[in-house]
């Protein structure tokens, strides 16, 4: 898979844009604040239905514009996908996938496979649970809709659970309603995530290996909230009634799959708590890109992948590696100048320059 095209119109800091790319590499040259990372911005949007950077639309809308639009034309193994994207202030977003209307996020994933790695992502390993549990949560969504869809439901029902236990008189017959959806739900991301982290740890292994010369060993393990056992719903149902008394005491949900977490291992030491910072560094390098193997294992499909400002942060060495091991798909680079490191690849690929909202090739 890769993306042929990108037409933008009253997005961030572009008024207007269109541009044509090449198959291989391509690269972002600009200063700071000049619409470098704007750009990967639009074209994840086309992927997920939303930004890596906000969870407001109008955030992403032009300046003193009432509406933004954004078109993606892409190939695919077998057949080509258009995907466009409009925001509006006032009338929410629109979704096409090939000139047809969607009405659900769900039914935009699986056109467009795309994974970002910026320099937030190199700190997914030491940061708090959250942004591990998001990377967990954009990658299901992206292979498995149905994932979305329980996950959506799964927020829902733990928002209105929490905003009763903040309600002066509580009973707990009204609350078993809620921990029985919450069972129901939760038990299904549990399984995906755990199915999930299974196969991403044996792949990150083989990567972290090779970028190491075998020198170090990663382990990724999966920490949920209850233990997993054969009857999951069951499990989590029970964990949740047994909870109630200090939910009440503490006004919220203590348990589910909102509190889970991963764990990361070099050589059996914790890396969050114990590795250097550029061992949390290549671990998450690791992790990103088994992404894109397991997105080619589990769909047929090469996905794209956005590299923003993160070359930068890594030494030449991972950055060569990076390249050379990339050599089959379709790379966006931002950087804001392209290194010795980078020069070979830059001569066969297509360089655009950025300026102040406007592109250059």
């Amino acid at each position: 898979m890769y993306i042929r095209e990108v037409e933008l119109k009253n997005f961030r800091n572009y008024e207007h844009l269109n541009l044509k790319f090449n198959e291989n590499v391509n690269f972002i040259i600009g200063n700071n604040a000049q619409g470098k990372t704007n750009l990967l911005e639009s074209i994840f949007i086309c992927s997920m239905g939303k930004s890596f950077r906000t969870s407001k639309d109008a955030e992403m809308i032009r300046f003193e514009k009432d509406f933004s639009k954004i078109k993606v034309t892409a190939q695919k193994q077998l057949f080509p996908v258009d995907v466009e994207i409009t925001l509006r202030k006032d009338q929410g977003k629109s979704i096409k996938v090939n000139g047809m209307n969607i009405s659900r996020t769900s039914d935009l994933l699986e056109n467009l496979y795309i994974v970002i790695f910026s320099t937030e992502d190199l700190k997914i390993v030491k940061d708090e649970p959250e942004k591990r549990r998001k990377f967990i949560d954009r990658e299901l969504c992206m292979l498995k809709p149905s994932y979305l869809d329980s996950l959506t439901n799964y927020k829902k029902v733990i928002l209105q659970r929490n905003n009763y236990l903040k309600e002066r008189n509580i009973d707990s017959s009204v609350l078993d309603i809620w921990d029985i959806q919450l069972a129901k739900y939760g038990s299904k991301i549990i399984s995906m995530r755990n199915d999930f982290i299974e196969k991403i740890n044996e792949i990150s292994a083989r990567i972290h290996g090779n970028i190491t010369d075998g020198k170090e060993k990663l382990k990724i393990e999966y920490d949920p909230n209850i233990k997993i056992v054969n009857n999951l719903e069951n499990e989590l149902y029970n964990s949740i009634k047994k909870s109630q008394p200090s939910d009440m005491r503490l006004r919220t949900t203590t348990r589910g799959p909102h509190r889970d977490d991963i764990s990361f291992y070099i050589d059996d030491i914790n890396v969050r708590s114990f590795g250097s910072q550029g061992q949390q560094r290549t671990a998450a390098l690791s992790l990103k890109l088994a992404e894109l193997d397991l997105i080619k294992a589990e769909t047929g499909e090469e996905a794209i992948l956005l590299l923003d400002d993160v070359m930068s942060e890594l030494d030449a060495g991972r950055q060569e590696y990076l390249i050379k091991t990339l050599s089959d798909i379709q790379l966006f680079i931002t950087t804001t100048e392209i290194n010795d490191s980078l020069e070979k690849a830059a001569s066969k690929g297509k360089i655009f320059t950025v300026e102040n909202g406007k592109i250059k090739p």
